[in-house]
C-alpha cells in the first residue's frame, strides 16, 4: 500500500475543509421521521367501493388527527376475482391501483395531501403506498 497522498487528494481535501457548502444532516433527517404520526390500514378483502369509501374516511379522520403519515396496505392484486374473469382487465378494479386513482382524482383528499410514494418493503412493498398528509391548521 501506498502512503503518499496525491496531490490531486490533498487539493481536494483542502477545497472540502475550507468550502462554506452545509453538508445535508442525516441525523437530522432520521430524527425529522421520527417525530411522525403514523396510522396504517389494511384493505385486503374489501371491494372497490367499500375499499374508496373506507380510505375516504380513513384520510379525513387522519386529517383531523393530525397524523402525518398514512400506509395504505392494499396487496398486490394476486388473488383478484378479476383474474377469472376474461371480459375484465387484470388491472380493472384492483386495489393496488384504484386506491391511489380514487385519492388523487379527489379534490377534497388532495387538498389534505402533500404526497403519495410506494412504501419501503418492510412496510408491504409493491402491495403498499404511503400517504403523507399536510398539517392541519384547524384544532378541533
Amino acid at each position: 500500500m501506498n502512503d503518499s497522498i496525491s496531490d490531486k487528494d490533498k487539493k481536494d481535501w483542502h477545497k472540502f475543509i475550507n468550502s462554506t457548502e452545509k453538508l445535508p444532516n442525516k441525523d437530522f433527517k432520521n430524527q425529522k421521521n421520527k417525530n411522525l404520526k403514523v396510522r396504517s390500514i389494511d384493505l385486503h378483502g374489501y371491494t372497490l367501493d367499500e375499499a374508496n369509501k373506507t380510505i375516504e374516511d380513513f384520510i379525513n379522520k387522519a386529517f383531523s388527527e393530525n397524523i402525518n403519515k398514512l400506509i395504505i396496505v392494499t396487496g398486490k392484486g394476486l388473488h383478484s376475482k378479476n383474474e377469472k374473469d376474461p371480459y375484465v382487465s387484470k388491472d380493472f378494479g384492483i386495489l393496488k391501483y384504484s386506491v391511489p386513482e380514487f385519492i388523487t382524482k379527489n379534490a377534497s383528499l388532495m387538498n389534505m395531501i402533500n404526497e403519495i410514494t410506494d412504501a419501503k418493503i418492510e412496510d408491504g412493498g409493491a402491495g403498499a403506498f404511503y400517504v403523507f398528509l399536510k398539517k392541519n391548521k384547524i384544532i378541533r
